[in-house]
């Protein structure tokens, strides 16, 4: 996360600006981004690809932010969606629709409908039943819908269970054994326009062979489709692409797409992929306030103002996310489990970590762009963070703290 998060005389700064300032700005839990850091993160996917075709399509369940987005559609991404809403974001940001792929399982009506009426660039198809659906939609519509298939190349991504897609056991696309006979059906359709093939296997991700093995497999496809007359405009080699949070060695990102385009050499294809993790993930940190100090003779306890409600991956995932004091305290280190208030054991940000903090000391859980606030509840009746976005030495509130009056303004009582 260097050198976007970098400590200076003794504090930990965001750009040019002390984290501790933004916390007594802005209060605690606070969700803090850099616009460096996904500007240079974006730049340096995009500049990987050389001279080759392509579209990057920025999978925005990592972070959905309108000011996020905003700043990748100005940079030229698309963007990956999986719903309505999402869809809506975008537009709302100032994205191109015509460059949004819409991915997902459960594609309703009047999704596809708003989708087709937006203009979106594809559909990536995740059955045959939401194939027949996307006919009969774009049917009643009048229109063409632009389609991909997405398979499932029945590739082991080696990561956690929950974001492993692309084995035969999951959820989404269909298999690629399949997907031969389901082209030759919407190539029949009146309402079907083929355009691509696209597959994702999983989420962080941190080596280049499953995602070649993958890869071979979509070209080996779209070369039989070729010879049947079916012509891919663009293959999606999907997202993925892993980033460190504690001792993973994900490779260079050059050397990611490298294996992409050396694959696609020669081919006439476009080539798509959906990162999301990788341009957000180390862009952001959140900000919490230890509370108290708690220890027994069993463990120490940091309790903090934040909770799983505001970052669920460690309790979700179990997932490693590095813990550090924002300011160097007088204070001896000792070993912590930081938790929040929530009434869950399942409530913490880390677990046996060496901290040398006292109450009041101020943390920031590093690498919490990707699936942090986008994930956050009102689970206990706990308002969603705040969320800043910092540019050199100026900050911008991009999500203002929800109140305590919005928790319940939806609700009404019955007499």
């Amino acid at each position: 996360m260097e050198p976007y998060f970098s400590a200076r005389d003794g504090e930990m700064h965001v750009e040019g600006v002390p984290l501790s300032d933004i916390a007594v700005r802005f209060g605690t839990p606070v969700y803090v981004y850099s616009k460096a850091a996904l500007t240079d993160a974006y730049r340096s996917l995009d500049a990987a690809f050389g001279a080759a075709p392509h579209l990057i399509c920025y999978a925005m369940k990592a972070n959905s932010n309108l000011a996020i987005l905003n700043l990748f559609a100005r940079l030229g991404a698309g963007f990956d969606i999986v719903s309505g809403g999402e869809l809506a974001r975008v537009i709302a940001a100032g994205g191109d629709p015509r460059k949004v792929v819409f991915s997902g399982v459960g594609k309703r009506p009047a999704e596809m409908r708003e989708a087709l009426d937006a203009g979106v660039l594809c559909f990536n198809v995740e059955s045959e039943s939401e194939l027949d659906r996307l006919d009969a939609v774009a049917a009643a519509a009048g229109k063409i819908a632009p389609m991909s298939l997405r398979v499932n190349p029945d590739v082991d991504a080696g990561t956690h269970p929950y974001i492993s897609t692309g084995l035969k056991g999951n959820k989404f696309g269909v298999p690629i054994e399949a997907a031969l006979p389901l082209y030759r059906k919407a190539h029949a359709m009146a309402h079907i326009r083929i355009v691509g093939v696209d597959c994702h296997i999983g989420s962080q991700i941190t080596e280049v062979a499953p995602l070649l093995e993958a890869m071979e497999k979509l070209l080996e496809l779209a070369d039989r489709l070729a010879v049947e007359g079916i012509h891919l405009s663009h293959i999606d080699a999907g997202g993925g692409l892993g980033i460190r949070y504690h001792r993973e060695s994900p490779p260079p990102v050059a050397d990611y797409i490298g294996a992409f385009t050396l694959a696609m050499r020669g081919r006439t294809e476009s080539l798509l992929i959906e990162p999301g993790r990788l341009l957000v993930g180390n862009g952001g940190v959140l900000l919490t306030r230890v509370e108290h100090l708690k220890h027994t003779p069993a463990k120490n306890f940091a309790i903090v103002d934040a909770a799983m409600n505001d970052l669920l991956r460690p309790a979700l995932y179990d997932a490693y996310q590095d813990i550090r004091p924002v300011t160097s305290e007088p204070s001896t280190a000792a070993t912590y489990d930081v938790v929040g208030p929530v009434c869950e054991s399942a409530d913490f940000l880390g677990r046996e970590r060496m901290l040398a903090i006292r109450e009041g000391s101020l943390l920031a859980v590093m690498s919490a762009g990707a699936y942090g606030s986008v994930m956050s509840s009102n689970y206990n009746s706990r308002g969603r963070a705040a969320e800043v976005l910092v540019d050199g030495e100026t900050t911008h509130l991009i999500a203002r703290r929800e109140s305590i009056t919005e928790l319940f303004a939806r609700e009404c009582i019955v007499e």
